[in-house]
């Protein structure tokens, strides 16, 4: 069985977005749809979809419009996502919504969704069933998680284990679904699937967690991000969380100071949350965490009823979304 390499697939899938002319008018509208196809990211979903097709003996060209649709939905929800966060980058680009407007943002993420299932309209009709319901029960679930997202924003309470099951349905759920759905169009067994999905949902789980700690520690320039946004933001992340959990006196009592309000110097508030995260090792307690997950979700990949050899292709995605510096 041939196993496409990974950048055999990417380069396949980036030659059929291409492919994809979105031409329709008005431009207002469909403009700032080819401008957020066009900057980009690694196309990590759509890829590990082909790939996880591929694992199974599938032909990953009749999984090329789940692969579209993946990455349409996904880009609909960063748009949307970037509205409510009020970022002003997207992998180092000016968001949608400040390139052109809000209103025009909103309906460019509205019209994502039907796009994306006009993608799925083109998989085989034997597939369809299970693959809609794989595709509806993550788009619902990644709104839930938004949601939660939203919620802990006025929260007082926010433990450790809601923001992991919030970052699980924001930013897991897509990762697991779409192996799952490129599972699925290979025909592999249940339990296979359920084993792929797993795996994609703990490697979503370290790799949102690192994308936080890069939110505070990366660089700015290679990270593509407005650097310690989060903290900007208030959000309560792990790293928050867990520094809230360790710190006790006037450490806690400042913590709570700075995500309480805005501040006229962000830079000040960045540097004091910083310093209370460095006293407390919360780089390291994240790492940790990090490591767990990631030797968790190389279990399940282990554990997948393939041939080993051909599951390298995983490993090295797998690695690279989390070992990563941007």
């Amino acid at each position: 069985m041939k196993i496409h390499s990974v950048s055999y697939l990417q380069e396949a899938f980036n030659k059929a977005l291409e492919d994809e002319k979105i031409d329709n008018k008005p431009p207002e509208l469909y403009d700032p749809i080819k401008y957020i196809l066009s900057i980009g990211g690694k196309r990590i979903r759509p890829t590990m979809l082909l790939m996880a097709c591929d694992l199974f003996g599938g032909d990953f060209r009749e999984a090329m419009p789940a692969a579209l649709a993946i990455e349409m939905f996904h880009n609909f929800t960063l748009v949307h996502d970037d509205i409510m966060d009020q970022a002003p980058l997207r992998r180092g680009k000016e968001t949608v919504y400040k390139k052109w407007n809000t209103n025009i943002a909103i309906l460019t993420g509205d019209t994502m969704m039907p796009l994306a299932y006009d993608f799925i309209l083109y998989i085989n009709d034997s597939k369809l069933k299970d693959v809609l319901k794989v595709f509806n029960q993550t788009a619902k679930e990644v709104c839930e998680g938004q949601q939660f997202d939203l919620n802990f924003e006025t929260s007082e309470n926010v433990t450790i284990p809601q923001y992991l099951e919030m970052i699980r349905l924001k930013t897991s759920v897509l990762i697991g679904g779409s192996l799952k759905i490129g599972g699925i169009i290979a025909g592999t067994s249940e339990g296979n699937l359920n084993k792929l999905y797993l795996f994609g949902i703990n490697i979503g789980l370290a790799f949102q967690l690192k994308d936080d700690l890069l939110d505070v520690y990366g660089n700015e320039d290679v990270f593509g991000k407005q650097n310690s946004g989060d903290i900007v933001a208030n959000k309560k992340t792990y790293l928050y969380l867990k520094a809230f959990e360790l710190a006790r006196g006037n450490d806690r009592k400042m913590l709570k100071h700075y995500f309480d309000k805005e501040f006229a110097d962000n830079l000040e508030k960045i540097k004091a949350v910083r310093k209370i995260y460095d006293k407390f090792k919360i780089y390291q307690h994240t790492e940790s965490l990090i490591s767990f997950y990631y030797e968790k979700a190389m279990k399940y990949l282990e554990s997948i009823d393939v041939d080993q050899d051909a599951k390298q292709e995983l490993r090295s995605v797998a690695k690279g979304l989390v070992h990563r510096d941007q």
